[in-house]
């Protein structure tokens, strides 16, 4: 099996500055190095643990560090700051971040009181018109106050005088003076450093920032002419998807993955907001042959997957990376039919359900068709897979692939199966309808029997998996059957049944229940 690394540990070299004076007001040092490397860790939760390296050279006394190296999604309390040979952290007095980067309701609110030119249209053209700002307008979203209690959204319109009236909305296109101080193109971290002398350093940069997600997709395409009896052999293709939605571009990034469900307090209005959420506009992809392939670790309870090369990740950008190309895996179908349709727990503690016609009525008629794929190294693959979207192409006669169908997975351990229901099978259809049913009130006890039916309309015979649910009462025993069956779980049954091509199979049993 061939892997390309995909653990999501960006290290960015994102277009971003450093700059340190040792006097507030003093000019800021140029940037020293702006392809410095950024590790960034992914994880498939919507956010991402970034590292970043600075340069220090501090002055006896107080000293204001500035930094662009950071996104617009920071969590500004998540900052670490420490030397980066000693790991001991550095003193910071004071932190201040802004994210705040320009743009037309910032400018707004900073000339709030204030006089602008406005452009409009008139019959002679365009012309400025000067009007006063009374209110920028605001556009608050629902969030969580540091207490927990919930905030509502809020809006409001912009206030603008024109001519000695005003009126809730501006009334052309605002002219802002070019000479407008503390305009920010990114954004910005700021601390004030006490150091007792002077000292040249290089400090390690770390926080939790949002606007990061990932997922993984896998391929599987198979021959034509399926042999339901066997195994067939299959190719499996699996593609990391990455998602950059932080406000900053990364010109040269290694990247790494965390796979696994990290516990993250979400508060209302975080960056959680899922992939539908995310702009998908600008896609790349990336796969180089020659490159390492993707490798992965285990790391504490969770797996770690390295890209084990420099990418380039820009803001909206949506990359893909392989990191699976599978020849030879082999395949297996299977046919599932639950009758009742849907999953029922029994009732506990001694309650039951008396009523004859519960779950009945509303009777599955569908077969499920149901691949397996064992993740194995004698099966070709056995790295852990992330969880993901699976998608069944299958060549027709003419060597096509067409789409048979798509399920998702969870986080598959190597040596686990995985399972992917891909529809209702055309040619196989189910049945099931209760025979008989007494309850005896005195006695405490209740017997119900069943006929469940499998027709079989193609070529060949096949094995399909009739799974009954034993929901009425946490007591129960199968008194008659007319085949075996295994036990999924304590109320849960399996009866494999062998239905002949061009006929039918009948599965009748009797259950006793008792409280």
């Amino acid at each position: 099996m061939r892997i390309n690394h995909c653990v999501l540990a960006l290290l960015f070299a994102a277009p971003i500055g450093f700059s340190q004076q040792s006097q507030p007001g003093s000019p800021a040092a140029p940037s020293p190095d702006d392809q410095e490397l950024v590790a960034l860790t992914i994880y498939n939760q919507s956010f991402a643990v970034a590292r970043t390296s600075l340069d220090l050279d501090l002055h006896a006394g107080l000293n204001e560090i500035t930094t662009t190296r950071v996104t617009g999604a920071l969590e500004p309390d998540s900052v670490v700051l420490r030397n980066a040979a000693t790991r001991a952290p550095i003193q910071v007095l004071e932190q201040n971040y802004d994210a705040a980067v320009v743009n037309q309701q910032w400018l707004l609110q900073k000339y709030e009181g204030k006089t602008i030119d406005f452009q409009v249209s008139t019959p002679q053209g365009l012309q400025a018109l000067p009007g006063k700002i009374i209110r920028a307008g605001f556009n608050r979203p629902a969030a969580y106050g540091a207490n927990g209690q919930y905030i509502n959204g809020q809006q409001g319109e912009p206030l603008i005088e024109i001519n000695g009236h005003m009126q809730f909305s501006l009334p052309g296109l605002p002219l802002f003076p070019s000479a407008t101080d503390g305009l920010l193109l990114k954004p910005t971290l700021r601390w004030q450093i006490n150091s007792k002398s002077a000292a040249h350093l290089t400090a390690e940069l770390a926080y939790i920032t949002g606007g990061f997600d990932w997922d993984a997709t896998y391929n599987v395409i198979a021959p034509d002419n399926p042999d339901v009896t066997s195994a067939e052999k299959v190719d499996v293709l699996g593609w990391v998807t990455i998602h950059n939605q932080s406000g900053s571009d990364f010109e040269r990034a290694r990247i790494k993955l965390m796979a696994g469900d990290v516990a993250k307090i979400r508060q209302g209005g975080g960056y959680g907001g899922g992939m539908g959420a995310l702009a998908k506009d600008a896609i790349s992809f990336e796969a180089d042959q020659r490159a390492p392939g993707v490798t992965q670790k285990a790391f504490d309870d969770f797996h770690l997957y390295d890209l084990n090369r420099t990418v380039a990740l820009h803001d909206g950008e949506t990359k893909q990376v392989q990191f699976i190309d599978a020849a030879d895996v082999s395949m297996k179908r299977s046919y599932l039919y639950n009758g009742l349709g849907v999953q029922v727990q029994p009732l506990y503690g001694g309650n039951v359900f008396q009523n004859q016609g519960y779950g009945l009525g509303n009777e599955n008629i569908k077969v499920v068709v149901v691949e397996e794929i064992k993740n194995s190294e004698q099966n070709h693959l056995g790295m852990p897979l992330p969880a993901g979207r699976v998608r069944l192409y299958r060549r027709d006669a003419d060597g096509q692939m067409e789409f048979v169908g798509e399920s998702l997975i969870g986080h598959t351990p190597a040596e686990e199966t995985v399972k992917i229901p891909t529809g209702s099978a055309f040619d196989l259809k189910g049945s099931r309808r209760q025979t008989s049913f007494h309850v005896d009130y005195n006695a405490h006890q209740m017997d119900e029997s069943f006929e469940i039916t499998v027709s079989n309309q193609k070529q060949q015979p096949v094995t399909v998996s009739v799974i009954e649910q034993m929901y009425r009462c946490e007591n129960w025993q199968i008194t008659s059957k007319s085949a075996e069956f295994k036990k999924r779980d304590s109320h849960t049954l399996e009866f494999p049944l062998q239905v002949p091509a061009k006929g039918k199979t009948v599965l009748t049993y009797t259950v006793h229940y008792s409280w």
